[in-house]
């Protein structure tokens, strides 16, 4: 068993590459988590990502997973993000349920939470900050 948020990660990637108007825009191999730089121009970048108690029940069986990514397109403005995101935004959907593919974990509510858009100081490259918040049930957590 692995932490939720790595759940939420695989399953988030999998959403994306299944998305036809993403991957238009970015293409499946950039969509990675990766630490070294230069990144692929366009990328989506997971794996930042944060897990808080929900505080949802007594059980505490519930958490929230904050997954940050980061967005990067090579361009003078920043309208080649904020297209990325929007494709996003589409994918994650406003009904359709996260699949995590888990024995372990079941998504039980996902939106994005915030948007944020930068330019690179150095001029070369548009900047998006995306975070996805994902309300899961851990299910082995009842289980006594």
């Amino acid at each position: 068993m692995s932490d939720p948020s790595l759940a939420v990660q695989k399953a988030l990637r999998a959403r994306f590459i299944a998305t036809p108007g993403l991957v238009a825009l970015v293409p499946a191999a950039n969509i990675l988590d990766r630490n070294e730089r230069p990144v692929p121009d366009p990328s989506i970048l997971l794996g930042d990502d944060q897990v808080v108690d929900a505080n949802v029940a007594v059980a505490r069986d519930y958490v929230k997973v904050f997954s940050t990514l980061h967005i990067w397109k090579k361009e003078p403005s920043l309208e080649g993000v904020k297209m990325i995101t929007g494709a996003i935004r589409r994918a994650i959907g406003r009904v359709q349920r996260l699949d995590l593919d888990s024995a372990d974990y079941f998504c039980t509510d996902i939106k994005i939470n915030s948007s944020r858009f930068l330019r690179d100081p150095g001029g070369e490259f548009s900047h998006g900050v995306l975070v996805i918040e994902c309300l899961v049930q851990e299910k082995w957590s009842t289980i006594i």
